[in-house]
């Protein structure tokens, strides 16, 4: 049978079902889709590709899904380091944002996190930041999967005057995008500190009529807490319960500050956390109970946030990261396995998006959004499990080709879509602005 594409691997790593790893398998791929995953002998005597890949020592594994970043802040990677949360928003980012923000900031911005984001293997990313339908057009340019946030606070900025017109303006876009086959949306009001009540309920009737999920950053730090109880009387997550907030649309980021009865709620409403462990550890914000949550049964997917506060989008080192926290928090080395963080990187991410039946792992029906890693390097050997040894050894210097939909985009280390030395003197045109 003739088809597009088959990907010979070494190993293939599904994620569903959890923890198969299948040795020298291929990947048959036919108009974007995943049309059949067997044993090499046998594809190569039932298939016959129009490019066919042979990759001996390598594994191939779904895209990451890197479920919340603000891509375009790139551009301010470093500029305000070792300061916490408040201090770093309030005092560095806001100003800079008001001086330089624009279209062609975040089109430059967005270029360089979706070239990182490609060289390291993620597919699909969950934006929330101001000019949103750059983010979409330099995306669908490149030819990445995202879901574009839909931002909206109560304060002005160089893209919308004040909340209504951030909601008309992303109402707009939502529509202008509906037949992008790449590009989901979801709103994304910034946070409780920075959203009306009023603004909220018009969220979350919204969010109900197009079925689509509600990104915002929630309990992230203390003081976030303890100002809200302040001027409420109610902790974020009571004041969006009575707002109807929480449901299984509600992507909640970082989630650093939950009791007990708090998780339990997360658990019964049905909401979805992503996780930004190595964000939350450098601003100081908090431990995530993750072991905690996923034992609630809530899905937890994993972010790396913007890289003005990680410092990178590195998923792979964003799964070592969450792992090995993990276990120091709950004291068992046992709580979160490489298995459970590299679902969250994948599978989990896609559905928090609403995105599981089209990405988020390697199976029949699915698009073919695919990474090849090279495991044939000194670090990662001796190999005695291919999961683990993603998880703990290897970086993302081993990621040698993505498919997005089929589509080679990153080929031997090298991106298809980019003129590198342009991308690089764009950046150092900004950080020669930003550093004035």
């Amino acid at each position: 049978m003739q088809v597009d594409s088959v990907i010979h691997a070494r190993w293939i790593i599904p994620v569903e079902p959890e923890n198969t790893v299948h040795e020298h398998f291929s990947l048959v791929i036919d108009a974007g889709l995943i049309i059949d995953l067997l044993p090499t002998l046998q594809a190569r005597q039932r298939y016959q590709g129009d490019i066919e890949h042979t990759l001996t020592d390598h594994a191939l594994i779904p895209g990451f899904v890197n479920t919340h970043t603000h891509a375009a802040m790139t551009l301010l990677r470093g500029i305000a380091d070792d300061l916490p949360l408040m201090d770093w928003l309030e005092n560095h980012i806001w100003p800079l944002e008001k001086k330089w923000l624009s279209a062609d900031f975040v089109k430059t911005g967005t270029d360089l996190a979706i070239a990182e984001m490609l060289s390291s293997g993620t597919t699909c990313f969950n934006d929330m930041y101001f000019f949103p339908e750059i983010t979409a057009q330099q995306a669908i340019k490149h030819g990445m999967r995202a879901c574009i946030g839909l931002i909206i606070m109560d304060f002005p900025s160089a893209w919308a005057e004040n909340s209504a017109h951030y909601l008309q303006k992303g109402l707009a876009l939502h529509d202008s995008l509906q037949q992008q086959p790449l590009i989901s949306t979801a709103f994304a009001p910034h946070a409780p500190y920075t959203v009306s009540d009023e603004s909220f309920k018009k969220i979350a009737a919204y969010a109900k009529q197009l079925a689509i999920p509600v990104h915002i950053h929630l309990h992230e730090s203390v003081q976030e807490i303890q100002q809200q109880q302040a001027q409420t009387g109610q902790s974020p997550l009571q004041r969006l319960a009575a707002l109807d907030l929480l449901n299984s649309r509600c992507v909640a980021v970082h989630m650093t500050q939950l009791s007990a009865a708090e998780i339990a709620l997360v658990a019964q409403t049905g909401v979805q956390i992503v996780h930004c462990p190595e964000s939350n550890l450098k601003l100081a914000s908090g431990f995530h109970p993750l072991a905690q949550c996923l034992a609630a049964g809530i899905n937890v997917a994993l972010g790396t946030d913007g890289a003005a506060s990680n410092d990178d989008l590195d998923m792979l080192g964003e799964m070592r990261t969450a792992a090995l926290l993990a276990k120091g928090v709950a004291h068992d080395a046992s709580a979160v396995s490489a298995m459970t963080v590299l679902k969250m990187a994948t599978l989990n991410g896609a559905k928090a998006l609403g995105l599981e039946k089209i990405c988020g792992s390697l199976e029949v029906g699915k698009a073919a959004d695919v990474v090849a890693i090279d495991l044939d390097c000194l670090y990662t050997q001796p190999l005695y499990h291919p999961i683990a040894q993603l998880v703990y050894s290897a970086s993302r210097h081993q990621v040698t080709d993505v498919w997005v939909a089929g589509k080679h985009l990153l080929k031997q280390r090298q991106l298809l879509s980019f003129d590198e030395q342009q991308l690089r003197a764009q950046v150092k045109a900004w950080q020669l602005k930003l550093s004035v």
